[in-house]
């Protein structure tokens, strides 16, 4: 039995992170700003510190400044948003990310709002939720997309070309994901189900789809014969779960090895999904930089 066609996101983030660079020291070329982008970490999340680490170092390697804000647990809603309104007035800065999860005592909604629209690198701003919910299929993105399910619309589209008229079952109904990749998949013209936990006959469901999005936080969960033959399925989730070795190892939301026999084309876990992320979230940093010179939304994917 033939087996599905990987879809590489890995070697896709490192292309897309080139061709960020390629943009960046083109903006810089034409006497534009210098691509800013400002992490703001709370606490000391040993993971936190990761990500935010290598945001940074990232940023850096593609040309962009990168602004590292670390504040302690104890610091107060007035304190973090005190930090936000000042980056938010400051023209260096194109891009700013609050890294989550906050500390409890913190209220992230509030934070996440007070976030220019403008610079809000996530996607997550009800502004920008608002204008992803209204795009008219085939209009320019120029406006913060949050940046995993955006990467999901770039494999895609990479993989597939024109997804018109394809059936989608998106698994999942976060705002983080699960909505955003629906409203993505919408705008590229597919008929798209939202499943989620209440969803009857899910397995059912998924067999008559296209393509299918998993993105329920559930190791293993989407089995090899809910797949239909020859289907493209886009895994975004990430678990670590304990390896027969002893140690732990990471796997997503759908049992690959049941599902990469019947997909036509499957992400893989780690290196599918996972590595668009930080990669999207340098090439909105850049779009934003380039808006606030006044220069058009310019498209590197």
């Amino acid at each position: 039995m033939t087996q599905a066609k990987l879809i590489d996101g890995k070697a896709f983030a490192v292309g897309l992170q080139q061709r960020v660079a390629a943009g960046v020291a083109r903006l810089v070329a034409e006497r534009g700003p210098k691509p800013g982008l400002a992490t703001v970490l709370v606490g000391d999340d040993p993971a936190s510190q990761v990500y935010v680490r290598s945001k940074g170092k990232l940023a850096a390697e593609l040309g962009m400044a990168s602004f590292d804000h670390r504040l302690p647990s104890t610091t107060t809603q007035a304190e973090l948003l005190t930090v936000v309104r000042q980056l938010n007035a400051d023209p260096a800065v194109h891009g700013i990310l609050v890294q989550l999860p906050l500390p409890s005592h913190l209220d992230s909604a509030e934070v996440l709002l007070a976030i220019d629209p403008a610079k809000d690198v996530d996607g997550f701003h009800p502004m920008n939720v608002g204008r992803l919910a209204s795009a008219a299929p085939g209009a320019p993105l120029d406006f913060p997309v949050p940046c995993t399910p955006l990467g999901c619309s770039m494999l895609l589209q990479d993989a597939l070309g024109s997804m018109a008229g394809s059936t989608a079952v998106v698994i999942g109904r976060s705002n983080l994901v699960g909505r955003p990749v629906a409203q993505l998949l919408l705008r590229a013209d597919c008929t798209v189900t939202i499943a989620h936990s209440k969803t009857k006959d899910l397995a059912g469901l998924c067999r008559t789809a296209d393509i299918v999005v998993a993105a329920i936080g559930r190791p293993n969960f989407v089995r090899g014969d809910w797949i239909k033959p020859g289907a493209t399925v886009i895994d975004v989730g990430i678990n670590r779960i304990p390896a027969d070795n002893g140690k732990t190892k990471l796997v997503g939301d759908v049992a690959f090895d049941e599902a990469v026999q019947v997909a036509g084309r499957i992400t893989p876990v780690p290196g599918g999904v996972g590595p668009m992320t930080v990669a999207c979230l340098m090439y909105n940093t850049l779009q934003e930089a380039r808006r606030s010179a006044g220069l058009p939304f310019a498209a590197v994917a």
